[in-house]
């Protein structure tokens, strides 16, 4: 069982995502918030209480008392096994890559469907990044403020680590930076999911990267995709 909690300041919003839940049978929604000071408050009250925290929190942005790009920051830092989902539309690329920038470990769109959301869940709960493919690449171009864009030779230095990677770790980082999880990646290269998350744990300590959306960030700002 997915422990499951919903933060966004719109109850229509909440019940809208907790009916999609209860089509999978192995997801259980055990707590709500409004904003990202109650979720904060929350979690350290069940932590207090000895009870079980979520696995998966799914998190509004633009929020009242505390947003979620802050509270994604506090939650990591305080609880790093909870992995948090940001929700976001097409109006709000600057606060999804924000989001990724505090420890997110990816992005929805919010008018996703029930199936694809259940799906993201259960692939961040065993650790993949969820980088929607078709706004992944903008996100990341359009948030990186310019003057913290990496200049020519930052870019260079980027690309060279990127050098570092054999082959097939490339073709793999290519497609964790495209937003894929570990099973499409096998599909798409015909090979075992467990030989991809070697690789991709092999390309983090390459490129020195935390996690799968760092792979992202990382692709983008040594302009790969433009290769």
């Amino acid at each position: 069982m997915i422990n499951v909690m919903i933060v966004d300041d719109q109850r229509p919003t909440r019940m809208g995502f907790t009916l999609m839940l209860c089509k999978d049978p192995t997801l259980a929604m055990i707590a709500q918030a409004a904003n990202g000071r109650e979720a904060v408050d929350m979690l350290s009250l069940l932590e207090a209480q000895g009870r079980s925290l979520p696995d998966v929190i799914l998190m509004d942005v633009r929020m009242p008392v505390m947003d979620g790009i802050d509270a994604t920051g506090e939650i990591t830092k305080r609880w790093p096994h909870v992995r948090i989902v940001i929700l976001t539309t097409y109006d709000q690329d600057s606060y999804a890559f924000a989001a990724l920038s505090a420890g997110a470990s990816g992005f929805l769109l919010k008018d996703v469907h029930a199936a694809d959301l259940c799906r993201a869940i259960h692939a961040v709960a065993k650790g993949d990044a969820i980088l929607t493919p078709r706004i992944t690449g903008e996100v990341i171009r359009r948030a990186i403020p310019a003057g913290t864009y990496p200049d020519d030779r930052q870019r260079a230095d980027l690309k060279a680590k990127f050098g570092t990677l054999g082959p097939r770790e490339l073709e793999i980082a290519a497609l964790v930076a495209e937003g894929l999880d570990n099973t499409e990646i096998a599909g798409r290269l015909c090979i075992q999911p467990d030989s991809v998350k070697k690789t991709v744990t092999r390309i983090l300590a390459k490129l020195n990267a935390r996690s799968r959306v760092n792979i992202a960030v990382l692709w983008y700002k040594a302009g790969m995709d433009g290769m």
